[in-house]
C-alpha cells in the first residue's frame, strides 16, 4: 500500500474537520429512484448501443452515457433533501461485473462519466445554494466472490481470482479519480478477499496517477448470524482493515436499521475512525418491496447518532430523497460520535478476531504450512496440490493453533 495511507492531504482534512464537528449525511438508493422512471430497454440501449447483441435493460451504470440527464437530476434530488455524498452511478461499473451484458470494454469510460455527472451535480447545487458538498465513487463488491467456490461440486473453484479483481478494481478507481471523485467507497463488501483485492487495485491507480484520495469502506452483514457472506465477524472484518488510516467504515445493505443495531454499536467500539451506517428501507417483503417508512428509518437512525456511534448516515436499497430528509431532520444538532483512543495491540483475524492482550495467555502458532521447514508442505505446493496443503493447516487448527504462519520463501 503506498497514496492512500496517506492523511496529511487537503481533502482528508478538510473532511476530518467536518466529520468532528457534526454528523454527515449520503445519499439513499439510485436503483430505487431510477425505478420511478420506468426506463425500458429501448431508454438504456439509446443511439450508442441501439444494437448491442445483449439485453441492457437493468444495467442501471449505463445510464451514464444514455441517460445522464436523469441520473444527476437523481443526484441534485439527493442533495437538495440534505445529502453531504453523493455516491456515483457506479456500483457495477467493473469489467467483471459489466461482463454479464457484454459490456466490460467501457468500465474505464463509465466510471469516468458518472464521476462527471456527479460532480456536474454538486458544482451545480453550490453555485445556487452556496453549500458544499463531496462525490463519493462508488466501488461494488462485483459480481463474482473470491473466496468462495460457485460450484458445490468444486470448492477449490473460483470464478474470478485476485489478480483479475485487483486489475478490474484499479480500471475503475482510475476512472472515479479522473472523473472528480472526492472520496472512493469501498461498499457492500461481502468478501474481505474482494475488498482486499479493490484496495490493491485502488492503491496501484493512486500511484500511477499521483493522487491521494480518502477511502471509505462498508461492509454488509448478510442474515441473523451476524458475519459476512464470506464467514467474517464484524470484528474479524474491522481487524482485516484497521491496518488502513480510513476515513470511514460502516455497514450498509442486506438489513433494515433495527437489524444493524448490534453491529453498529460493536463497530463504533472497535474502530479509530468514523464510523458509517447505511440500511436499507427495512427488510424486503414476499414483494421484494421495502415496507418502512422514511420516518420509520430516521427514528432508529436518530437513536444510533443520540447513542454516540455514528459520524455518517444515509439510505441504502428502497430509499428516496423522502428518507434522506427525514435522516437528516431527525439527526440535525446530534453530536457526533466521537473516535476512541485504541489501545496498541496485536489484532488478527480468520473468520474470527483474535486480539493479544497483556492478559492472552499463550499463543500456539501452526508451523507447518512452512515450505522451508516442511518436506511435505513444500512438496504438495510445488504440485499445485492446495486442497491437501489446506489440509495441513487444518490439521494444526484442530490440534489447538490459534494462528497459522505460512511461509513461501
Amino acid at each position: 500500500m503506498h497514496v492512500f495511507m496517506e492523511r496529511e492531504t487537503a481533502i482528508f482534512s478538510e473532511l476530518e474537520g467536518l466529520f468532528t464537528s457534526r454528523i454527515l449525511f449520503l445519499d439513499g438508493a439510485m436503483g430505487t429512484m431510477l425505478q420511478r422512471h420506468r426506463l425500458e430497454e429501448v431508454d438504456f440501449r439509446g443511439k450508442r448501443f441501439k444494437d448491442h447483441a445483449l439485453n441492457l435493460k437493468g444495467c442501471n451504470d449505463l445510464l451514464c452515457l444514455t441517460q445522464p440527464a436523469i441520473i444527476e437530476e437523481i443526484h441534485i434530488s439527493y442533495l437538495e433533501a440534505g445529502a453531504d455524498f453523493i455516491e456515483t452511478n457506479t456500483f457495477n461499473s467493473t469489467a467483471v461485473s459489466l461482463a454479464d451484458y457484454g459490456l466490460e470494454s467501457l468500465a474505464y469510460e463509465l466510471n469516468f462519466e458518472a464521476a462527471r455527472i456527479a460532480r456536474s451535480a454538486v458544482e451545480t447545487f453550490q453555485a445556487t445554494t452556496g453549500r458544499r458538498s463531496y462525490v463519493a465513487g462508488a466501488i461494488g463488491p462485483t459480481s463474482q466472490t473470491a473466496s468462495i467456490s460457485p460450484d458445490v461440486n468444486r470448492p477449490g473453484y473460483r470464478a474470478v481470482v485476485f489478480d483479475q479483481l485487483v486489475e478490474a478494481y484499479k480500471e475503475q478507481a482510475k476512472g472515479l479519480i479522473e472523473g472528480g471523485s472526492d472520496v472512493l467507497l469501498v461498499e457492500t463488501v461481502f468478501d474481505t478477499l474482494n475488498a482486499k483485492a479493490a484496495l490493491f487495485g485502488i492503491d496501484q491507480a493512486m500511484v500511477e496517477l499521483q493522487a491521494s484520495l480518502p477511502l471509505m469502506v462498508s461492509v454488509t452483514i448478510t442474515d441473523a448470524s451476524g458475519r459476512t457472506l464470506s464467514g467474517q465477524t464484524t470484528e474479524a472484518f474491522w481487524a482485516s482493515m484497521s491496518h488502513l488510516p480510513l476515513l470511514s467504515i460502516g455497514l450498509n445493505c442486506a438489513l433494515g436499521p433495527a437489524e444493524m443495531r448490534q453491529y453498529v454499536e460493536e463497530l463504533s467500539g472497535l474502530a479509530d475512525c468514523f464510523v458509517s451506517c447505511y440500511p436499507n428501507a427495512g427488510l424486503p417483503n414476499e414483494f421484494g418491496e421495502y415496507d418502512e417508512t422514511p420516518e420509520d428509518v430516521a427514528a432508529v437512525l436518530q437513536e444510533f447518532a443520540k447513542e454516540g456511534w455514528l459520524n455518517l448516515i444515509g439510505g441504502c436499497c428502497g430509499t428516496t430523497p423522502e428518507y434522506i430528509r427525514a435522516i437528516a431532520d431527525a439527526c440535525v444538532g446530534i453530536s457526533p460520535r466521537p473516535r476512541p483512543k485504541l489501545k496498541p495491540l496485536a489484532r488478527y483475524s480468520g473468520l474470527e478476531a483474535l486480539t493479544l492482550t497483556p492478559e492472552t495467555n499463550f499463543v500456539i502458532v501452526g508451523e507447518r504450512t512452512n515450505v522451508t521447514g516442511s518436506r511435505k508442505f513444500a512438496r504438495l505446493i510445488k504440485e499445485k496440490n492446495y486442497d491437501e496443503a489446506l489440509s495441513v493447516a487444518l490439521q494444526q487448527v484442530e490440534g489447538g493453533a490459534n494462528i497459522i504462519d505460512i511461509n513461501m520463501d
